[in-house]
């Protein structure tokens, strides 16, 4: 059976403040074809937006050189977007959203004008496709994941070990050095900000040494998260202050003077 098509969404939002704009210049618009995408909608199989004022819920644009709000209206027959500069044989159009999206050739400038200029729900309901920013943030998310993957090719097995640790926990412990590697390049490429953040934390490859210290037993801390001591002989190491991670805590203690001398004995312990 088929499905059944979803009902025309013709959803409104509360009004918004009438924006104070400056009128754009003419000579930085540019004629050209156009998109628009609604945002925040989960894009619907139709959606109306506003085209004419209503009493409820006007649709105006405060025209600075006039000094006034100015009606503003979509008429498919019209140069011009303006009520008071269209005559009275108007016909009015709808503005339809398909799938969260609208094209507006380049040869109907009215409606372009109206939303990309002039529409109150602009940047509320709906935004205009911008391909040069689109790129540019393709660009810089492009060269993101490329210098990751370079950074990740460079990584030695410890420091892999100890990035991959705060994604997968216990169970690099049981990974090859090949598994290793290949997760590590796995990890660059689908989140590369984040794998850059943690290459370039200091404390990522000591948070590391602790918990696997912690495994083996040559250190261990308390139930209630609050004390590192020797495993051996249950000497006190430190005391982790209060709502900090006990393993964050413990290697911002290792670069101090004194935790530096139980950092090169961990060290020693663990080869």
């Amino acid at each position: 059976m088929a499905k059944k098509a979803k009902a025309v969404e013709n959803i409104e939002v509360a009004p918004q403040p009438v924006a104070v704009k400056t009128a754009p210049s003419k000579t930085n618009w540019e004629i050209k074809d156009r998109r628009y995408f609604l945002v925040g909608r989960g894009d619907p199989l139709t959606y109306v937006l506003a085209s004419k004022s209503t009493p409820r819920k006007p649709l105006l644009w405060f025209d600075e050189e006039k000094g006034y709000n100015r009606e503003i209206r979509y008429a498919s027959n019209q140069k011009s977007c303006f009520v008071d500069e269209q005559d009275n044989k108007a016909i009015l159009g709808h503005i339809i959203f398909e799938n969260g999206g609208l094209y507006v050739p380049k040869t109907n400038q009215p409606l372009q004008k109206l939303l990309s200029l002039y529409h109150p729900r602009k940047d509320y309901v709906y935004k205009e496709q911008d391909q040069v920013a689109e790129a540019k943030d393709d660009l810089v998310s492009i060269e993101t994941e490329m210098e990751a993957l370079n950074t990740a090719m460079s990584i030695e097995v410890d420091q892999a070990e100890a990035i991959l640790r705060v994604e997968l926990g216990s169970a690099v412990d049981k990974m090859s050095s090949a598994e290793l590697k290949r997760d590590l390049y796995m990890f660059a490429r689908n989140n590369p900000i984040l794998f850059l953040d943690l290459v370039n934390d200091e404390n990522v490859v000591l948070r590391n040494l602790a918990i696997k210290a912690a495994e083996m037993g040559i250190i261990k801390l308390s139930q209630d998260q609050r004390t590192f001591a020797w495993g051996s002989n249950d000497r006190k190491l430190m005391t982790v202050p209060f709502d900090e991670n006990p393993y964050s805590a413990f290697a911002a203690f290792l670069k101090t003077d004194e935790g530096v001398e139980i950092f090169k004995s961990i060290e020693k312990k663990l080869k």
